[in-house]
């Protein structure tokens, strides 16, 4: 075949693409026409790869690149729309526009031109660019929709995985989602450049391995991040040996959108390493008792532990279940009844009762008897005034 045979195949394989494309973004639907933005301004990333796999959202995320101004643009396009404005980069021009249930992120080209834009990027999947102009071709400078067909991520260049370190985890992240394989070569540089992660900021960090942990090959993308040394700095495993995959359980899907995730991180992280990673206090401590009550089911527990447990994880229970199956038999079924005594433990009397009929004040001994009344109702033994008498005296 001829050079210009090869160029013309090219072209009408992108232009098809460029079809499909459109077809599932359905530009009629966005909260701005595409004549909004000037002329040589094109959609990127990760809104043009997933609708190409048939895998968009009903508000997908839409990164759009125009020639430059896109700060001063996204500004007068939200006051114009009545919508929001964010700064994301002053230095590399770079903002979020919101409109309801839409974001748009807007970025000024790098480079000469936007082909130059699109070879500074990470993996060659997401260096696909459909220009806003009706008609034009998919523009695809790096081979990206050839690792489409074979579903692998290629980075682009050692370079270009180094001008932002967080590229590293993406990697891995990014197969899992798409349930694509990193490719040879990159999954060497990877590893190779592995021990500069670090220099990301730790809000970063998380944020990625939050995604990880959310998506449905999580199991697998974190092993693959954790045996590419990406997690060393960070991984505190429970067990002596590699984390196994989580089975579902018997949990919904509702159940297992919040407990997998939260699962997948108490499995590899401990609170302080949460803590290195910038983590809320509250996922630090909700991983922290995870990991704690799951060395404490090696044991039997007694009826005050049990309750603790029932305490300290009622919203977290399913999670419990995911990473202890055997020991929680039944216990996911129970934790469904939000009346049931034990899993959802409540005082049957409140502190005003007990001091208006015991005539207690206010203090340890108060907390003290609610606390035991509610062990008493968690086991189904009686739980009323007289009982409160009984153990008063005692």
């Amino acid at each position: 075949m001829c050079r210009g045979q090869d160029e013309v195949m090219h072209a009408l394989s992108a232009t098809q693409a460029a079809a499909q494309a459109w077809e599932a973004l359905q530009p009629e639907r966005w909260p701005l026409e595409p004549g909004c933005f000037p002329p040589g301004s094109a959609l990127v990333g990760g809104a043009v790869r997933d609708a190409l796999l048939q895998r968009l959202g009903p508000y997908p995320d839409l990164d759009l690149v125009v020639p430059q101004g896109a700060i001063k643009l996204c500004q007068r396009l939200a006051k114009q729309h009545r919508g929001t404005a964010v700064v994301l980069d002053r230095e590399r021009d770079m903002a979020r526009l919101v409109l309801g249930p839409w974001s748009l992120d807007l970025a000024a080209q790098e480079g000469p031109d936007l082909i130059s834009d699109l070879q500074r990027r990470d993996y060659g999947i997401n260096a696909l660019a459909l220009p806003l102009t009706p008609g034009e071709a998919l523009l695809d400078p790096t081979g990206g929709l050839g690792d489409l067909a074979t579903r692998q991520l290629r980075a682009l260049s050692e370079a270009n995985l180094l001008a932002d370190p967080l590229r590293l985890l993406r990697g891995p992240r990014l197969a899992a989602e798409l349930n694509f394989s990193l490719e040879s070569h990159t999954a060497a540089l990877i590893r190779r450049h592995g021990p500069a992660l670090p220099q990301v900021a730790a809000e970063r960090v998380l944020a990625e391995l939050e995604k990880l942990a959310s998506c449905p090959g999580g199991d697998a993308g974190l092993k693959q991040a954790s045996d590419l040394g990406l997690l060393q700095l960070w991984e505190r495993p429970l067990t002596a040996g590699e984390p196994g995959s989580l089975e579902v359980a018997g949990l919904s899907d509702e159940e297992l959108r919040t407990a997998m995730p939260l699962a997948r991180l108490a499995q590899r992280f401990d609170g302080a390493a949460l803590g290195q990673l910038k983590a809320s206090r509250k996922l630090q401590q909700r991983c922290g008792m995870l990991r704690h009550w799951l060395q404490q089911l090696s044991q039997p527990l007694g009826e005050a532990a049990m309750l603790q447990l029932c305490r300290e994880l009622e919203e977290d229970l399913p999670a419990l279940v995911l990473l202890a199956p055997k020991a929680t038999d039944g216990w996911l079924q129970r934790w469904r009844d939000r009346s049931d005594p034990l899993f959802h433990p409540r005082s049957p009397l409140d502190g005003r009762t007990l001091q208006r009929e015991l005539g207690l004040a206010p203090g340890p001994q108060l907390g003290k008897l609610m606390e035991q009344l509610m062990l008493e109702r968690a086991f189904g033994r009686p739980h009323c005034i007289k009982t409160a008498k009984g153990l008063c005296r005692d």
